[in-house]
């Protein structure tokens, strides 16, 4: 005969001893968690983990995997996902966290293991035409005895003056200079106008250099209404006094020029430091309705745990040179990590630059070429931001 089925009741005994333990348990690990918290609020700024920090681990992961993660809560973002991308993947998402090893990306682990090709470790943020990273910025880094050797330099000759047209004089700045113009390289010169080497990491002197440039850049701006103040600090010969290494130290002694500047004028709002680039002619050289001009690039410091305000400016700047003088802009990088400098003494400003200016092999025409260009797109963008402020 078989007994009614009767449902079984599950009765859970605890002791004394293990239900203590569990509330100490619970107890210690709710004031724990506050402890942390309370620990990593108080820290000193420099120690917490930064925004840009928590990016780079971030960017290790594929894009792929942060739609899958979102659409496990809404369907929507299926529509986002590509159609051929596989189910995410755990294990891998884990594997390229914990090795910094980016699964799709060989060139992170090459980086580490071949000399020289972390250089090709950079974040192209903007593609000008023609970019890749074969041929993005390259710095010489000579010893700072080569950047200081005295060298024959042929004097380029100077621009004819354009008077401002009655439109180019609707606008200006009146007696406010509110670009700073310096150089933190500023020996760096061009392979035409130094007729006794052809070494792109012997192109330096104390004259003919990149400090013509912003000079140039400075008339061109005022001809448009802005005004503009050069900084004509000899950087190079500041290492040489302290023992510096150029290198390591460039971006060191010209932020103090930077700061003293920019405390000494409360106009100044936008802080370009301009370089020139290591790479060659055909790189940094275009043809555009039959003039030379030398091309642009925009360099972020990816350190800069405010970079993004940075980035907006030269993105804005890249988009209108690419509407109005198509592939002279050689885009936006960013660069930084470990023995970089990284920031670039962008965190002094949300409108500070690094642009490279043509390159080694660049004569100052095509220079003083791109120096107009730039000054008028560049007036374009302030005035229009002029015109939203007020």
């Amino acid at each position: 005969m078989r007994l009614p089925n009767r449902r079984q009741k599950r009765v859970l005994f605890l002791s004394k001893h293990k239900l203590l333990m569990i509330v100490s348990i619970f107890f210690t690990a709710f004031f724990a968690m506050f402890i942390l918290i309370g620990a990593f609020t108080s820290l000193d700024p420099n120690y917490r983990v930064a925004s840009n920090t928590v990016k780079k681990w971030t960017t290790n992961i594929d894009e792929a995997h942060f739609l899958s993660l979102m659409m496990m809560e809404n369907r929507i973002f299926q529509e986002a996902l590509p159609e051929d991308s596989p189910p995410i993947d755990m294990w891998k998402v884990v594997f390229e966290l914990g090795t910094n090893v980016r699964m799709h990306d060989v060139r992170s682990l090459l980086g580490r293991e071949l000399p020289g090709f972390e250089m090709y470790d950079r974040q192209i943020l903007i593609a000008g035409e023609g970019t890749d990273y074969t041929n993005l910025t390259m710095e010489s880094t000579p010893p700072l005895d080569d950047v200081l050797e005295e060298r024959e330099a042929t004097i380029p000759e100077d621009k004819e003056e354009k008077e401002p047209t009655e439109e180019e004089q609707k606008q200006t700045t009146g007696d406010r200079n509110i670009v700073f113009l310096y150089n933190t390289h500023n020996r760096e010169s061009f392979l035409p106008h130094l007729p006794n080497t052809d070494e792109p990491n012997e192109a330096f002197h104390k004259e003919v250099n990149i400090t013509n440039v912003s000079e140039r850049l400075a008339k061109d701006l005022k001809r448009f209404g802005i005004g503009a103040e050069v900084d004509d600090t000899d950087i190079g010969a500041i290492l040489n006094e302290k023992g510096w290494d150029y290198s390591a130290d460039s971006y060191t002694a010209s932020k103090e020029v930077v700061e003293a500047a920019l405390t000494t004028n409360n106009d100044l709002n936008y802080v370009f430091d301009l370089h020139r680039d290591s790479v060659r002619k055909d790189i940094t050289t275009i043809d555009l309705d039959g003039k030379s001009y030398a091309k642009i690039m925009f360099v972020i410091g990816g350190d800069n745990p405010n970079y993004e305000r940075n980035y907006a400016l030269a993105k804005a700047l890249h988009d209108l040179l690419d509407e109005k003088y198509y592939g002279l802009s050689r885009g936006v990088e960013m660069y930084g990590g470990a023995g970089r400098n990284g920031v670039y003494n962008q965190d002094v400003s949300n409108n500070a630059l690094t642009i490279e200016f043509g390159g080694v092999d660049n004569t100052m025409e095509e220079l003083n070429n791109t120096s107009e260009v730039f000054a008028e797109i560049f007036s374009e963008y302030y005035w229009d931001a002029q015109k939203v402020s007020e």
